[in-house]
């Protein structure tokens, strides 16, 4: 990690979504300017507030949304992506990409259409007030990097809208690949929407990072159960290393059809790779083959080294460890026709390096306009110049 902001979270008594909000409110996070983040998407709907209590002998800051109107709609994942579109760029970048990996889930649980998910639980008002709230409080914190170590599931049955189902619950189940998880206390410990946020915000599994910490946090969940302090904790500070411990996993492969290839990289990176990539090589006896490379955290290298020999027909795969050397990033909304597009902003003590607009955000732009990406892409780039968004120059306040 780079002298960025950031978060490290403790989910070794489990995560849920409101738990995860208390915290980081616990930690310093603006309850009024999470309040109208969280107005933004649902006007008039929600209400925050927080309350200290203990959980078995602990202080924690409990988060409570109070849900103001009657009888909320069930909704989509198409209906939730359009209210997150009121949120400003960086908040709404991590909001849909918590939300995109729920509804993933869930569709793959329940056999479905993502587009056509009906969230139930994950859909009410608490759920989106969670989602968004979470995401504003990290842009106040200034929050740059997330880390997480070993999550709790818990045990038993838990009620949910498709009846009592066994814990963990198969939304959450399926949210867990590739991280590492134990059983935990009794009852369900983890919920889909805490686990979604989670594995979408923290980029590895690991332990406490070496870092000069300047803000803790612990959020309460809703029961208080004896010997089992039924929080969430966050630390909050600058990293002291200057890289990161990466593993690099690779194959050779010479018998795919190379129409399998961008499925192949597409899942991959879905399932937690920091990057994936192929390169021609020749092999053996002058054939023509491809080395898939394969960059990961080490908390996700286990599960991305089997999914290399479920997706490819290789015999074998190699691994080394690597340091990477990232820049500290930060988003920063402008712009372009009426609609706000993030620019990712790498920058190194304070200095811009790198200026790039969001591409997927752009490509959806200039299919509703109608005009080439690589126009929309253009203005992307010289509103971030106007806006002073330039290498070289100072990252803004």
């Amino acid at each position: 990690m780079t002298g960025g902001r950031h978060l490290w979270i403790d989910a070794s008594a489990g995560i849920a979504g409101d738990m995860l909000l208390g915290a980081l409110l616990d930690a310093g996070a603006d309850l009024g300017l999470v309040q109208r983040a969280v107005d933004a998407v649902v006007p008039g709907s929600v209400r925050l507030t927080t309350t200290v209590v203990t959980r078995a002998g602990l202080r924690a800051r409990r988060a409570h949304v109070d849900v103001l109107t009657a009888g909320p709609p069930r909704r989509t994942w198409r209906d939730i992506r359009e209210l997150l579109d009121a949120l400003d760029a960086p908040v709404r970048t991590r909001a849909l990409a918590v939300f995109a990996r729920l509804a993933d889930a869930e569709a793959h649980v329940h056999g479905t259409p993502v587009d056509d998910v009906h969230f139930h639980e994950v859909g009410a008002l608490d759920s989106i007030a969670d989602v968004v709230g979470v995401c504003a409080a990290l842009e106040n914190l200034s929050v740059t990097t997330v880390s997480a170590g070993e999550v709790a599931l818990g045990s038993g049955t838990a009620r949910t809208a498709h009846g009592e189902l066994p814990v963990p619950v198969p939304a959450v189940t399926h949210l867990a690949l590739g991280w590492q998880v134990r059983g935990g206390g009794p009852g369900e410990l983890a919920t889909p929407t805490g686990m979604a946020a989670l594995r979408t915000l923290a980029t590895g599994c690991e332990t406490l990072p070496s870092m000069v910490v300047e803000a803790v946090g612990v959020g309460a969940g809703s029961r208080d159960t004896p010997d089992h302090p039924n929080v969430v904790r966050v630390m909050l500070g600058r990293t002291t290393a200057a890289t990161e411990t990466a593993v690099l996993i690779e194959a050779n492969v010479d018998d795919l059809d190379p129409r399998l290839w961008p499925g192949v990289l597409t899942e991959l990176v879905q399932a937690g790779a920091a990057d994936a990539w192929l390169t021609p090589i020749v092999m053996k006896k002058g054939r023509p083959a491809h080395t898939l490379s394969v960059l990961s955290s080490p908390g996700y290298a286990a599960a991305l080294r089997d999914l290399v020999f479920d997706l490819t027909t290789t015999l074998g795969v190699r691994e080394t460890t690597v340091r990477k050397y990232p820049l500290a990033r930060t988003f920063v909304g402008v712009d372009v026709r009426g609609r706000t597009i993030a620019i990712k902003i790498g920058h190194r003590d304070g200095t811009i390096v790198r200026v790039m607009p969001e591409f997927d955000e752009v490509a959806a732009l200039a299919c509703d306009l109608g005009r080439p990406e690589q126009a929309i892409l253009a203005e992307a780039h010289a509103a971030a110049a106007a806006e002073g968004l330039t290498p070289g120059a100072r990252l803004p306040a």
